[in-house]
């Protein structure tokens, strides 16, 4: 007999190319009670929801065929594609920020270029490696090179200056966060905020 976790997860149709996917894989919108349309990134806001991929191409074709209209079967309010496309990418790369800043507060983030090579040296080996997107060629690839070695995740996303401005110091050219958690977390967003963008 099979046990529920075997069951097949609840899949949704992106109202932009229509293919059926994981709701988990998908970005949620909400209704609100002024008829405007929300999108709900974590799916925890009530009420009946639509979805898109996790693309931005699908959110505008969405917008721009009037999908949300015929899904909720009302006139909604619903911002221009590109306008709606930008709101998301705001919120998807807050969400990075935000869990970036919540680990440092922890005390579980490792900030700078060779502060990050030598935690990876260490005994104890962070999560994951996050490099900034505007670092120079060579120190992107040094630390880069240097994740993998020590087979620690990396991803490339936000700027030097983001770094800097979450840490409260100068910019940073990486940062190294340590197990647990948050690098989950981070590996979600980061993947969810490159893959809308169509960076992956």
């Amino acid at each position: 007999m099979a046990h529920k976790e075997d069951a097949e997860a609840p899949q949704r149709s992106c109202l932009g190319c229509r293919t059926s996917k994981d709701k988990n894989l998908l970005i949620r919108f909400v209704l609100t009670p002024d008829m405007e349309i929300l999108p709900d990134l974590e799916s925890r806001l009530p009420g009946r929801g639509a979805y898109t991929c996790i693309d931005k191409r699908c959110l505008a074709a969405a917008v721009e065929q009037r999908q949300f209209k015929r899904s909720f079967k009302h006139d909604v309010s619903v911002m221009p594609a590109e306008q709606l496309v930008e709101h998301v990418r705001q919120q998807l790369h807050g969400r990075i920020i935000g869990l970036i800043g919540l680990a440092n507060k922890a005390g579980l983030i490792t900030g700078g270029g060779s502060m990050v090579i030598d935690a990876l040296r260490g005994k104890k080996k962070p999560g994951l490696v996050i490099v900034a997107s505007d670092v120079s060629e060579a120190i992107g690839e040094k630390i880069i090179h240097a994740a993998a070695a020590h087979h620690v995740p990396h991803r490339t996303v936000i700027t030097k200056n983001d770094f800097g401005a979450i840490l409260g110091k100068a910019p940073r050219s990486a940062i190294a966060v340590a197990s647990g958690g948050f690098v989950a977390q981070l590996v979600k967003a980061i993947d969810r905020y490159k893959n809308f963008l169509g960076e992956v």
